[in-house]
């Protein structure tokens, strides 16, 4: 096999082109913009078209990624921890969906500011989310980690946190490359609502996404980067991780110490570990780069010889809310709050408002989608969300705001055409205009249908920023004009409508269709105030 002398950056970049890579997404920001930089200087990333562009930011990134997953491909994101804070929405919810092919998310921390506005940890994302993390130690255990990675996030159908920092990214190493393995072929997901986060839905996943959590301490892909080597000066036992082993190492190496040390690059763990090593040392020392997080962990899984009750033992529910019934029997009391429902009382799903411009949009959409068959319409967040739901059933996505456009993007960068995204017109402005961005600077062959209800129907009515402006923001970008349509959303224009539908779905480049009709609910109150004040 290969060897190469590697940055930290370049070996994760070099393992993800091995891994079988088809989409790299970022935004530059030290110390991670090598990896992108890397990778789009690879002639092997040329030669196989892996996309490599940067993105607006660190969302938009995020959320193409995501879609390029959602097309069964492997895709990677890279960001500094302080970009994490952008992508922090998709990122949380990315937990929720699951992937379809393997999604990986380095975030590269900066310890005592080199190049950055502030400290923060990483690894507290990963814990926050529920997805598994990964923490290399050197530049051969980074790369070995990215195939792990990979394999564990398609396993568990998760996500998977990478977290490195600024030594590890801007140091060298010799790295011994293996066999490269194939890219993913086109596959969407099996079910059509994985990617959904209607309530009803995410209730399910998160349920689903803590029992997974628990069952990742015992995957030995991620349980064979943590060991115990024992020692025999007991009075101290040495818990550490990532890039402060080595720290350790310089230290103890060559010297007669001989202590007890447990080393943690993968998280979750069993607890066992922890009690391995402080069943056998009087005092322990933590030694990790960042926050505590460790550390203060220890004191919940020792517990000082006191029981503690609550989430973490299952006393108190981990998932829903707290109420006085779950308080009352944590606490051994007889249960007396209200009453249960009777089974008459059947619960109605929500459905459009009768004459509602986005149902009649749909009824175009989805008639003019039939020949390319499922799986081609990425939504947002907003009332049209519900055209996931019978008798319409022709969304595939809602993750966050703006994630129609940018998973579209992803979708249509792993070569699903057409590739449609439905955005409101105050989630437009929100945060779709920066996905219009990318898709114009990268000629993406995608439609984005803008439901401009004109008003932020979702919330109650309130004033859209987008209104009277979408056209003019929408060429401002780079639109083509003869790729800006106007549409009105009404039955007596159907034909016409699924007409020019066709017509942008076959455009090879980016196209805005705007479907502009005022919302039902606004109108009706326009129109009663009017009258009111004639």
């Amino acid at each position: 096999m290969k060897k190469l002398l590697l940055l930290g950056d370049e070996s994760i970049a070099q393992a993800a082109l091995d891994a079988g890579l088809s989409g790299m997404y970022a935004y530059p920001g030290t110390p991670s913009t090598e990896i992108m930089e890397y990778i789009q200087s690879s002639k092997e990333a040329s030669h196989r078209n892996i996309h490599r562009e940067w993105s607006s930011n660190e969302k938009t990134a995020m959320e193409a990624a995501l879609g390029m997953s959602y097309a069964g491909k492997r895709a990677m994101v890279a960001m500094k921890h302080v970009g994490l804070n952008v992508a922090a929405d998709s990122f949380i919810n990315s937990a929720l969906t699951g992937v379809n092919g393997g999604l990986i998310v380095v975030s590269a921390d900066d310890p005592s500011m080199h190049s950055s506005q502030n400290e923060q940890d990483s690894r507290f994302y990963g814990k926050f989310a529920f997805i598994p993390c990964f923490e290399p130690s050197n530049q051969q255990e980074a790369y070995d980690m990215i195939f792990d990675a990979f394999e564990v996030s398609e396993k568990y159908k998760v996500p998977v946190l990478f977290r490195i920092t600024t030594r590890l990214a801007h140091s060298r190493a010799s790295v011994q490359l293996k066999a490269a393995l194939p890219e993913n072929k086109l596959s969407l997901p099996v079910d059509p609502l994985q990617f959904v986060l209607l309530p009803a839905i995410a209730r399910k996943k998160y349920k689903a996404l803590l029992s997974s959590y628990e069952s990742l301490r015992y995957e030995n892909r991620i349980s064979k980067y943590n060991f115990f080597k024992d020692g025999k000066k007991r009075e101290l036992g040495i818990i550490t991780c990532g890039i402060a082993y080595n720290y350790l190492m310089e230290n103890i190496s060559d010297s007669p110490y001989d202590y007890p040390v447990l080393k943690i690059s993968a998280y979750p763990f069993p607890t066992d570990l922890i009690k391995d090593i402080t069943s056998r040392c009087k005092e322990v020392l933590v030694l990790e780069e960042g926050a505590p997080m460790i550390e203060e962990a220890l004191r919940g899984i020792l517990d000082n010889g006191i029981k503690i009750y609550g989430r973490l033992d299952g006393t108190i529910p981990r998932d829903g809310e707290l109420n006085p019934a779950i308080v009352g029997k944590a606490l051994g009391l007889p249960s007396s709050y209200g009453e249960e429902v009777p089974s008459v009382v059947k619960m109605r799903p929500p459905s459009f408002c009768k004459g509602c411009g986005h149902a009649d949009m749909f009824n175009s959409l989805i008639e003019t989608l039939k020949p390319y068959g499922q799986g081609h319409v990425f939504s947002d967040i907003g009332c049209y969300t519900l055209a996931a739901l019978p008798p319409y059933s022709s969304i595939n996505s809602c993750v966050d705001m703006g994630a129609s456009v940018t998973m579209a993007i992803g979708a249509a960068d792993a070569g699903l055409i057409p590739s449609v995204a439905v955005i409101g017109d105050s989630t437009f402005t929100h945060s779709g205009m920066t996905g219009l961005l990318d898709a114009v600077v990268k000629k993406s062959s995608v439609t984005i249908i803008i439901s401009d209800n004109s008003t932020t129907g979702m919330t109650g009515g309130q004033q859209s920023q987008a209104t009277g402006r979408i056209e003019q923001i929408c060429t401002g970008i780079g639109v083509e004009p003869e790729h800006l349509r106007i549409i009105i959303p009404l039955r007596k224009n159907h034909e016409e409508n699924a007409r020019i539908m066709k017509e942008e779905f076959e455009y090879k480049g980016v196209s805005v269709i705007i479907a502009m009709r005022e919302c039902i609910q606004t109108a009706t109150k326009r129109k009663k105030t009017e009258i009111a004040n004639e």
